[in-house]
């Protein structure tokens, strides 16, 4: 860059920044050997040698806060954050993962196994499978607490595979039925006197879960598809599950996506115009297909940034000498793109929505500490 006099350094608007300071606040560049420019500037008081105030306003975070949903299904949704701090990103990932509570498979009772599986691969297998159930519905079983129809989900899987048949048979979670009135296998310590009273189970439900309205119209369900296991001839395998409800900072079974990540948004930027040859050169160099070529007229064809989206720093357009001068890799420090895969329990927009509700009760914790 030429050295330039400071008296003809042009005139900036009152409380802006030069461009080279604005593109270290506000993006990552994405060098051949390394990137520069990560970290964030927070502090107020960074560029009040040059008279701009840096500190947050709400207005401003107000105005420039936005939220893009770009792909939205059952199962996964990606979104854009812009306008926040990698931390506020980061935060949104970490409830989506360990505090947006689901109802997962706690409890196993075995009743009869007679296949390869040991037991406790079996009961682990079957916490994986996501139940499809609005944990909202359900209250947090305490250690204190009795099984009931408010805070345990019971399913019983009885499968076997005769011995005439000859071929063995997959188990798969669709297998599993939903038992509404609880538990059907008596406790073993009940020895009541009264023939006429009722056994007591591993359960205390006072209702049928089916007559409450939630579930009247729409049975608790588990993931269909999922392998539990495989019987051969003559094996059997009749067990209850119970389910309860949990958080994924307990264990892995809670959790309620798949997974939960976001990136920052690329930015490529063409610094010269790249033609005829070498326009296409730069087009077979990018493995995801970023760059096009456009037919500017009289036989020139100039290569184009069509889908800055799809790029993944892999650098390949600026390994060779040269081509740092042409091509500039960016990242946007404040744009982040969200994805989130349900395991599919919920919706993955509705487990987005628990997840800011979370980050807000903690953010109103810490206000009322400190007042």
């Amino acid at each position: 860059m030429p050295k330039v006099s400071l008296w003809d350094l042009p005139d900036l608007p009152q409380n802006q920044l030069p461009p080279h300071l604005q593109l270290q606040k506000t993006r990552v560049v994405c060098n051949n050997d390394a990137p520069t420019h990560t970290e964030n500037i927070t502090y107020s008081g960074a560029y009040a040698a040059i008279g701009v105030d840096n500190s947050l306003r709400l207005d401003e975070f107000r105005k420039n806060f936005k939220v893009k949903v770009i792909k939205l299904s059952e199962e996964d949704m990606e979104f854009d954050l812009i306008g926040i701090d990698a931390s506020i990103a980061n935060a949104f990932r970490r409830i989506l993962i360990s505090e947006v509570p689901t109802m997962a498979i706690e409890k196993v009772l075995v009743a009869n196994s007679s296949t390869v599986v040991q037991d406790e691969v079996l009961a682990h297998r079957l916490g994986l499978i996501p139940v499809k159930v609005d944990p909202r519905l359900f209250d947090y079983m305490s250690e204190n607490d009795v099984p009931n129809e408010k805070n345990t989900i019971v399913f019983k899987l009885d499968f076997k595979c005769e011995r005439k048949s000859g071929e063995r048979r997959t188990v798969y979670s669709h297998d599993l039925k939903w038992l509404p009135f609880g538990s059907e296998y008596v406790l073993s310590t009940e020895n009541s006197s009264d023939p006429t009273s009722k056994p007591k189970t591993y359960t205390s439900f006072t209702s049928s879960q089916d007559s409450l309205p939630e579930f009247s119209n729409n049975p608790i369900t588990v993931t269909p598809g999922i392998i539990i296991t495989k019987l051969a001839p003559g094996q059997e395998v009749e067990l209850e599950a119970h389910a309860v409800k949990g958080l994924g900072k307990t264990h892995a079974k809670w959790s309620p996506v798949a997974t939960a990540w976001y990136r920052m948004l690329p930015e490529v930027v063409l610094l010269q115009d790249i033609e005829d040859e070498d326009a296409q050169k730069l087009v077979n160099k990018c493995p995801v297909n970023v760059f096009d070529i456009e037919d500017v007229g009289k036989g020139v064809k100039r290569a184009t940034v069509a889908r800055p989206r799809a790029c993944t720093l892999c650098r390949e357009c600026i390994r060779e000498p040269g081509w740092e001068e042409k091509v500039a890799l960016r990242r946007v420090k404040d744009h982040f793109i969200f994805t989130i895969e349900s395991t599919g329990a919920l919706p993955p927009e509705v487990l987005f929505t628990e997840a800011v509700k979370i980050l807000e009760d903690k953010c109103e914790s810490v206000i009322t500490e400190l007042s």
